[in-house]
């Protein structure tokens, strides 16, 4: 599925050699190259390699005087930290990156991953919600982690106090993923550091950060899509009506995924945001059957052949000035790319590289599920 993303020429080649991974490496942890940017560049140039070769042409295009991508001495300096943690490096492209994540359209090109691989081949489900969670909620959030896990599903979360916590703990025996702010050698919160330690001897802890990144508070939200994007749906069990699961919520709708969220008292602070899911249309979840047959569903979904799509004419010429006209389209509020592509009635070969070229000079900013807004 991966593969399937970078049909253009020169073809995409996956790392398959220590240097190839340090190319990988040095490429996404480069100045202003995020996920979606790293994607556009392997499009463009087939290897990171090439890709780091005309990076600083790119960005001296762009108005970036003595751009210097990551370092090989950085680069080999992370890896050396990774391996003396026990970690290994996962990247997208490969037989074992995972084809829910990779589906994605800012996936991440490199994961750092501490345990097993055995809970990346059941499918997934992500389950989450409030840090402050109530005694019902952690009890709810047990006995739901506890029976999808019995179902053969792998639970997904993001160690975090309250539900992921007890999500995690009650999964730990049939499959857990601790998706993680910061490092994935960096245990937060520190109370947790025990629960950690057992899921990367049973389950699978895993990061898109640098070795030794301390999470802040930017960490979070990027790797709220993480958790969304490897599950085939969200289960919600106690969020605020601005809880910071709900970003959660959001990135798994943009995904495709499916919602689902447990009722709570319309008097009880943390299951306002449940309660409003389920008003919008999210599933109500009372038991762990009303998830399967959720869950059953999807599968059954999944597995019908998929329908052949239409190719469509080639857009217009661009305009002669098409940094500028894309600035003049876009405004602070984020858009999908698509829609910057329709409006502007250009080819995605022209509108990429441009966008590209925008946010290097740092006039354009990315968001996930593939949003862009003017800087």
């Amino acid at each position: 599925m991966a593969k399937d993303l970078f049909s253009s020429h020169p073809p995409f080649t996956p790392p398959t050699t220590e240097e190839d991974r340090l190319s990988w490496l040095r490429l996404i942890r480069s100045p202003r190259v995020g996920p979606t940017t790293f994607h556009r560049l392997m499009r463009e140039h087939g290897t990171a390699q090439a890709a780091l070769d005309a990076l600083p042409q790119v960005a001296k295009a762009a108005g970036v005087d003595n751009y210097t991508p990551f370092t090989t001495d950085q680069a080999q300096a992370e890896i050396e930290l990774a391996r003396a943690k026990g970690a290994r490096m996962l990247c997208f492209g490969t037989d074992a990156y995972p084809a829910s994540l990779a589906a994605i359209a800012d996936a991440p090109p490199v994961l750092w991953c501490m345990g097993g691989r055995k809970p990346l081949l059941q499918p997934m489900v992500a389950l989450v919600g409030a840090r402050n969670a109530s005694s019902l909620g952690t009890r709810m959030a047990r006995m739901l982690a506890e029976g999808l896990g019995l179902a053969g599903y792998t639970i997904v979360s993001g160690l975090a106090r309250g539900i992921d916590t007890a999500a995690h703990q009650a999964s730990l025996k049939t499959g857990t993923i601790a998706a993680m702010g910061g490092g994935v050698d960096v245990i937060y919160p520190a109370e947790n550091a025990v629960l950690a330690a057992a899921i990367s001897d049973q389950g699978l802890r895993l990061s898109e950060q640098p070795m030794g990144t301390y999470p802040q508070a930017r960490h979070f939200p990027p790797r709220n899509r993480i958790i969304s994007g490897l599950s085939m749906a969200v289960i919600v069990v106690e969020a605020a009506e601005k809880s910071g699961t709900l970003i959660t919520v959001k990135d798994a709708l943009e995904q495709g995924r499916e919602v689902m969220a447990v009722p709570g008292h319309p008097v009880d602070g943390r299951a306002g945001g449940c309660n409003r899911l389920i008003r919008d249309g999210a599933m109500l979840v009372r038991n762990v059957e009303d998830v399967l047959e959720v869950l059953n569903r999807l599968r059954e979904d999944a597995s019908k052949p998929d329908r052949i799509a239409t190719a469509t004419a080639p857009k217009p010429a661009p305009p002669e000035d098409l940094n500028r006209a894309i600035l003049n389209l876009l405004g602070p509020t984020p858009i999908h790319e698509d829609m910057v592509i329709r409006d502007m009635g250009v080819s995605a070969a022209l509108i990429s590289p441009a966008l590209v070229a925008l946010e290097l000079d740092g006039a354009v900013q990315r968001h996930p599920g593939g949003l862009v807004s003017r800087a």
